[in-house]
């Protein structure tokens, strides 16, 4: 019984663990690995109902150290999904996000490394504006009085130190273009941020947009407003 328990909840854990990086190197496809997901979940679950009945019925068999593994394995594998589910009912299920709704800036260096993504470049339209407007409120356009080489300069440099992947440049258009893997999946995430000259001030746009996946669980907004705090710190503000 002992050996069964212990077997299952590594079980679990590796069905949990495992489908992230297999996908990232292309082993499995992204519906295998969300498979693996779920019965990671049910094995969790089945592995901490075999250390019930192995707690009343063979008791004898119950040692400290098999016990505390096997509630840890169990509970990573089937603690992990259900965060990610609930994490994806706090947030609209969106995957392009802009500080300007109305012209969201475009990706022009990006557009053929987008080719064969399901999700396109263009913007998804008015829909996808409205639930951002009602889940991301302060995502807006941002407004700074260093000039356009400027910005241009300290936005490479903010890129850089998020450890994206800087794909071009253009300080005479005011575009920076980058891309952005997760670390678990390696999902590729591209952004664009744009300066445009107003009067005395420059506007400061981005966007982020998964490439894969229908909701991004958050993980766009999240994106930009990490980038707007690295970039006020590069810029001393």
């Amino acid at each position: 019984m002992k050996v069964l328990v212990s077997l299952v909840s590594l079980i679990a854990f590796l069905l949990v663990a495992l489908p992230g990086p297999l996908y990232k190197y292309g082993v499995v496809d992204l519906g295998t690995a969300f498979i693996g997901f779920k019965f990671g979940v049910f094995a969790g679950i089945a592995a901490l109902i075999l250390l019930v009945l192995q707690m009343i019925f063979k008791r004898k068999t119950v040692t400290l150290g098999s016990t505390v593994i096997a509630l840890l394995l169990s509970t990573i594998a089937i603690a992990m999904p259900l965060s990610m589910m609930n994490k994806g009912k706090s947030v609209p299920p969106i995957h392009d996000i802009s500080t300007d709704l109305i012209n969201p800036p475009k990706f022009e260096a990006i557009a053929p490394l987008r080719a064969d993504a399901p999700n396109p470049i263009e913007y998804a339209g008015e829909a996808t504006a409205k639930q951002q407007r009602d889940a991301y409120p302060d995502l807006q356009t941002l407004s700074y009085t260093q000039s356009q080489s400027e910005l241009v300069k300290a936005t490479e440099q903010a890129v850089n130190n998020l450890g994206w992947e800087l794909v071009n440049s253009d300080a005479d258009k005011g575009i920076v273009e980058a891309t952005d893997s997760t670390m678990w999946f390696g999902f590729k995430d591209d952004v664009v941020v744009r300066v445009t000259d107003n009067g005395s001030e420059r506007l400061l746009d981005i966007r982020s947009k998964s490439r894969v996946g229908g909701s991004d669980l958050g993980k766009n907004a999240e994106r930009i407003h990490n980038f707007i705090n690295e970039l006020d710190g590069v810029l001393g503000e």
